[in-house]
């Protein structure tokens, strides 16, 4: 039998997402590759042909270091290209244009919520080396982790390889559509540990992604692709003196799926326990995932950052920043995710369940405050916390009463006016039927207080059936909440 708790996970992250540009990171092709029929958007630059040199796409540096800022990283005065040697079909000039020791953005952090696990509380108690202990207690509190993130940068997209059976023969082709894509590298420190904050990390980077605007984080489509690196280390217990990181470590390539993502470690661990058990290291090595059997398979030995013999890109000078530049570029940044829910927490006295599902997508949270506006500018009175519209909307939305792609924010708010029309008698006749109901029912209520909405509905219910249909069953909801 194996003692998991004997073990601690390592986890960090390499995270590429491909940026929407209308042009690729340094020609002039579309970037829109996906669907496209191969070999349609090349040029001599993305071909690597002798003699092409590359211009860098400007948008695409301005939002990774976009990016950069909204990870809370520090950006460098100072950064360059690099060019990162390796041979692999999908890689037309024998190297990729990468950033290598000057990348555009270093040493941010992203917050979490914490996992209260055996594995996490472990990770508390000093066994960490050099400021590893320091990166992991910085910032952290009951309900909440610190990830550190070591870099963002920028770098090209490869060729595509297609699998395929061509004349009654397996073969490999290749689509250079999507080779020069800009494509942005997000590399954490080791800081997480367990599948589950790995996927709570990747959820909420994907989430800013996507609140910034500058890729759709599709990954199905490939424009996200998750790589996390794992190695478990045993812990020695009576022993005070902080731990090293494992001499080990295992890359999972192009995992297109946070469910996956959290499966491929899990399996890992496993996998890594049960050779340490043994007495074995496993192997530094790259390995992919294959999604219909559950496991990971070996592909290639890991490489190391001198195997790729990095040296600067001749043809790009290097990029020198104004500080008014980056902070013309802060300015940019619209409101994020974390400062959206603690002001719709505040503004409209939402609570934090209803704000997370409002904020976890912006188009949904942009739709809400647009919708709440236009209620409030049909009843100009209204203020924020004494809006019952802002609750009826948020519950609209969330129980998906209308769909939001078809009916637009003046269209919802005039469907729950409409509804709330629907009254026939005075709010003082409606009191005095729901304080009937609650005397009547106790059980309900109690129930209801322990925590079981369906109590709730059920006296919704009752004063439905008291009232003949004459008032909407969201407003009755309201004034019970309000007299219980």
């Amino acid at each position: 039998m194996i003692e998991a708790n004997n073990f601690e996970v390592i986890i960090g992250l390499e995270i590429h997402v491909e940026l929407k540009t209308k042009s690729k990171m340094f020609c002039g092709c579309d970037a829109n590759w996906f669907g496209k029929e191969p070999n349609t958007l090349c040029c001599p630059v993305c071909l690597g042909l002798p003699g092409a040199l590359p211009v860098p796409n400007k948008k695409a540096v301005e939002w990774c270091v976009m990016l950069g800022l909204a990870l809370d990283c520090v950006i460098p005065e100072f950064s360059k290209f690099d060019r990162k040697n390796y041979f692999y079909p999908d890689l037309p000039k024998g190297y990729q244009i990468s950033q290598y020791d000057k990348p555009f953005a270093i040493n941010g952090h992203l917050v979490i919520p914490s996992e209260r696990s055996e594995s996490r509380n472990l990770a508390t108690k000093g066994s960490a080396s050099l400021d590893f202990s320091r990166r992991l207690d910085r910032g952290r509190n009951d309900n909440l982790r610190k990830i550190c993130i070591r870099r963002v940068h920028m770098e090209e997209d490869t060729g595509k390889l297609i699998h395929a059976i061509v004349n009654g023969e397996k073969c490999t082709l290749i689509d250079f559509n999507r080779s020069g894509v800009p494509l942005v590298e997000i590399v954490t420190e080791p800081d997480i540990r367990s599948s589950e904050e790995a996927r709570s990390f990747l959820k909420k980077l994907h989430q800013i992604v996507r609140y910034l605007g500058i890729s759709d984080a599709d990954m199905e489509k490939g424009s996200m692709r998750l790589e996390p690196n794992i190695s478990v280390r045993k812990l020695q217990s009576g022993k005070d003196t902080p731990l090293e990181l494992p001499s080990y470590k295992v890359e999972v390539k192009n995992i297109n799926s946070f469910s996956f993502a959290k499966k491929a470690i899990d399996y890992e661990i496993e996998r890594h326990i049960n050779l340490l058990t043994k007495g074995e290291i496993p192997k530094q090595e790259t390995r992919g995932w294959d999604e219909k059997k559950g496991i990971t398979y070996s592909q290639r030995s890991k490489e190391e950052a001198h195997d790729y013999r990095y040296f600067p890109e001749p043809d790009i000078p290097p990029i020198r920043w104004a500080t008014n530049f980056i902070r013309q570029l802060a300015d940019q940044i619209p409101e994020l995710p974390d400062k959206k829910l603690e002001r719709f927490m505040k503004e409209f006295g939402l609570s934090e369940y209803d704000v997370t599902i409002l904020t976890d997508d912006k188009d949904i949270a942009d739709y809400y405050e647009r919708a709440v506006s236009v209620s409030r500018g049909v009843r100009p009175s209204s203020n924020s916390r004494s809006d019952p519209n802002a609750k009826v909307i948020a519950n609209w939305i969330i129980n998906k009463k209308a769909d939001i792609n078809k009916t637009s924010p003046e269209e919802l708010v005039k469907l729950i006016t409409q509804q709330n029309q629907k009254v026939n008698i005075t709010e003082e006749e409606l009191v005095k039927v729901i304080k009937k109901i609650i005397e009547a029912n106790p059980k309900a209520v109690a129930d209801y207080k322990s925590g079981k909405e369906q109590a709730l509905m059920f006296l919704v219910g009752q004063v439905m059936r008291e009232t003949k249909g004459k008032v909407g069953a969201e407003f009755v909801k309201k004034v019970i909440l309000k007299l219980l």
